[in-house]
């Protein structure tokens, strides 16, 4: 076997539709679109969301909502992650790099330290943004919470 007798797979491969080429091949006259109208006019392009003329649900169903193009997203950090991330690696300082080296944060976010849970060690902490149980906590044990 080489490149030179390599054929598809019996019966994976369907000849076209030859459409339009005269009474004989069964597919002439109107070419399959049927008799007038639009949809058998070349260049017929529906309307997105076109129901036929029935009111389309872009327009039965109310608007509602605001999204906020402005708004920050940030991946929440617990204090409890944080104290047992500082037992097992044995680490004083934490920071964006040991997050993502952890696999607790992806490559672009933006990090927020939550308060949940107790912090036992004295730990440097850098991160985009804290919350005010956060920075306690670890403020608490000597540590220092440092927005970046």
């Amino acid at each position: 076997m080489d490149l030179s007798n390599l054929k598809p797979a019996r019966g994976s491969v369907k000849s076209c539709k030859r459409i339009g080429r005269g009474q004989g091949s069964g597919k002439g006259g109107t070419s399959t679109r049927g008799n007038k109208g639009a949809q058998s006019r070349s260049g017929y392009s529906r309307k997105f969301g076109f129901e036929g003329g029935q009111m389309p649900i872009y327009r039965r169903v109310p608007k509602f909502g605001f999204k906020n193009f402005n708004r920050k997203e940030y991946s929440g950090i617990n204090i409890d992650v944080l104290q047992k991330l500082a037992e097992t690696k044995n680490l004083q300082v934490i920071d964006i790099d040991v997050l993502k080296g952890n696999g607790l944060i992806s490559k672009n976010d933006l990090v927020k330290i939550l308060g949940r849970g107790e912090l036992k060690a004295k730990l440097e902490v850098k991160a985009h943004a804290f919350t005010q149980t956060a920075i306690k906590a670890i403020e608490a044990n000597g540590g220092v919470a440092t927005t970046i």
